[in-house]
């Protein structure tokens, strides 16, 4: 289209990634947001799920048959936006801010054409543990007969085949302290820990053309109380990309050393979605709250996609063009559409 779409979504997120709403502190972003649905007119009700931490709801009429949504935390830390002509660098900028903007876009371009049948839900707590997507499943009687739900999360604009499951475990292991002096009196469970986790980089997962391959990665550490003392306790927390089926689980329960404890932290399992004729598909490696969220829709119908790479989400450099908002807006619209006639087919 043209440059004065771009400079309305560029314009508008860096006004929402202004804003530090890191896991946790979400409503600090709700005066900007608020800005943005006030100037399209809309319905707006916050949905309060923990303190300084709100869903947020816009609708523009009773009974939308669309529902975009997207999640309002960003992961730490934070980095200030910096607009350079066409690129926006900065924390959210495509996870997931540049999606807030993009759907919103797409909406302004619909109401204009008199298509009020849509509505917009913003969930906090995405980044960790899904508690806004959970609580939002209470707001679906607002949202009438729904035939289909966009979830935004950057996949270079083109729709999601799936996600693959998570599995988040805390191995543990005790020991016995001793003076570093005499260890052979003590037993240390870092030593255990390390051999465990060890016997575990043994793991091959599945893979699965739709949704990609089993992987999981070592994220913390931590165990003993001085290093002048064997170690009593450690214990390592293990994020796993699971398929049906996986047996992570069960491996590490299988390796474990015999002072050793496996501790369930969260799961969720993979989604498949169903595909749209005349788009694109990709496996993707991320989670995202739409297993949740298509409950809102008749016969769970989903679409995951937005503008952006998942490569930059998350990392210093995280960025988007113009251009990939533009191409975003563009494919909302046509998704829509797609949507609206399948439900009619």
């Amino acid at each position: 289209m043209t440059d004065g779409l771009r400079g309305w979504m560029l314009d508008r997120l860096e006004a929402l990634c202004a804003d530090d709403t890191t896991t946790g502190h979400e409503d600090r972003g709700l005066a900007a947001l608020h800005a943005v649905l006030r100037e399209l007119g809309a319905d707006v009700e916050l949905q309060r799920v923990a303190p300084g931490r709100s869903n947020v709801l816009a609708r523009w009429c009773n009974k939308p048959s669309v529902l975009f949504s997207t999640h309002l935390d960003t992961v730490p830390p934070y980095i200030e936006p910096r607009l350079q002509r066409d690129l926006l660098h900065g924390r959210g900028a495509c996870d997931a801010k540049g999606q807030i903007v993009t759907q919103l876009a797409a909406i302004r371009s619909m109401l204009a054409a008199g298509q009020t049948d849509v509505a917009w839900l913003g969930v906090v707590g995405e980044e960790t543990d899904s508690i806004g997507a959970k609580a939002a499943l209470d707001l679906r009687a607002r949202c009438g007969d729904v035939l289909g739900v966009i979830n935004g999360e950057p996949t270079d604009n083109v729709l999601a085949t799936g996600q693959r499951g998570t599995l988040h475990l805390r191995l543990k292991t005790n020991g016995v302290p001793a003076h570093s002096g005499t260890p052979e009196l003590g037993r240390s469970a870092l030593w255990e820990l390390i051999d465990w986790l060890q016997r575990l980089r043994s793991f091959a997962g599945r893979e699965d053309s739709e949704l990609g391959a089993e992987t999981w990665n070592l994220g913390t550490v931590t165990g003993g109380a001085a290093p002048n003392v064997v170690a009593a306790f450690a214990a390592a927390e293990v994020f796993v990309r699971t398929l049906p089926g996986c047996e992570f689980e069960s491996t590490a329960r299988a390796f474990a050393p015999e002072h050793a404890e496996v501790e369930l932290l969260g799961a969720c399992e993979a989604d498949h979605y169903p595909p749209l004729q005349g788009f694109t598909h990709k496996p993707v490696p991320f989670g995202s709250d739409a297993p949740r969220l298509r409950q809102f829709a008749r016969n769970r119908a989903i679409v995951l996609a937005g503008p952006g790479s998942i490569t930059l989400a998350h990392t210093d450099e995280e960025r988007i063009t113009g251009a990939e908002l533009e191409a975003g807006w563009v494919l909302l619209q046509r998704i829509v559409t797609a949507i609206r006639d399948r439900a009619q087919a």
